[in-house]
């Protein structure tokens, strides 16, 4: 039986007075770019799989993926029917799918940024303007599909500097694969400098994860959008039509500390549309970054 014959039956089953089993119903799946470090983010994640079941009557779940490229996949092939995004990869993710649209967002998030941070042997002071000082030195982006650890930063780059990242520091790019091991790398002077998204940074920080005197802020960049909740049409498909809107609605609603710091949004969340992302989704196909 598919999906949709499920929920049919279900929906029977409850109009008849019965409660039909749970091991029966369809499952609603759904990730997160692993953008910290993979560690925890079951844990992290579970408890909201288990708040969006109860607030939409069907089984939840939490499924990892193992990088960036893993996320966009799977919302590519349905594995996942949810996913939150980073502004590139919900890009990616909607443009190979038909349908598929932007539901919620962090309350920062239309107005999202990267810090550039140095370990204090580069020598170089925080300013207002791009930071030239970082010609020729070490620097390292964090994931290759990273909107705040890798696009962004890159088209600053080669707007303040008028080259691409490998000719203004003189070597191929790095990537450290993560916001947090960026942060790590460059604490211990193994690079430069690099690009990270502030809301790690400055999460590390106060759990007193991060020292400030190693890892300094040298510049921060002009806003720009960011993360977001995208959904799979095949949600209104499997789920019956209308949950799609049923789930924006339960997302947009949080209020849990735990479950919005799970996000790294304890300042909750807020509606998205495609159009929001949609400088990002140019500035990609500027770079090369989408077809």
């Amino acid at each position: 039986m598919n999906r949709r014959s499920l929920v049919i039956a279900a929906a029977l089953c409850l109009a008849a007075g019965c409660a039909p089993n749970p091991s029966e119903l369809p499952t609603l799946r759904f990730t997160a770019i692993p953008d910290h470090s993979k560690s925890g983010l079951q844990q992290r994640f579970d408890p909201l799989a288990a708040h969006l079941s109860q607030a939409l009557g069907i089984p939840v779940a939490y499924v990892p993926t193992s990088d960036y490229q893993g996320s966009v996949e799977a919302f590519k092939n349905a594995d996942v029917q949810l996913a939150w995004f980073g502004g590139l990869t919900g890009a990616q993710a909607r443009a190979a799918v038909p349908g598929s649209r932007a539901i919620a967002q962090g309350a920062i998030d239309p107005h999202f940024r990267s810090y550039f941070i140095a370990h204090p042997d580069a020598g170089l002071q925080r300013s207002d303007t791009f930071p030239q000082g970082l010609k020729a030195m070490s620097f390292t982006f964090g994931s290759v599909s990273s909107t705040s650890g890798r696009l962004m930063p890159e088209y600053f780059i080669r707007q303040y500097t008028g080259h691409a990242p490998d000719h203004f520091f003189g070597s191929p790019n790095h990537y450290s694969g993560s916001h947090d091991q960026t942060a790590r790398l460059v604490e211990s002077g193994t690079i430069q400098a690099g690009a990270i998204n502030y809301k790690t940074y400055d999460r590390m920080l106060a759990e007193g994860a991060l020292d400030p005197e190693r890892c300094v802020i040298i510049w921060v960049t002009p806003t720009y959008p960011d993360y977001n909740w995208s959904a799979h049409p095949s949600i209104d498909e499997d789920f019956g039509s209308g949950t799609i809107a049923r789930l924006q609605a339960a997302l947009i609603a949080l209020e849990d500390p735990a479950l919005l710091r799970a996000l790294d949004r304890p300042e909750g969340l807020i509606s998205a549309t495609n159009e929001d992302f949609q400088p990002i989704t140019e500035l990609a196909k500027e770079l090369g970054f989408l077809r």
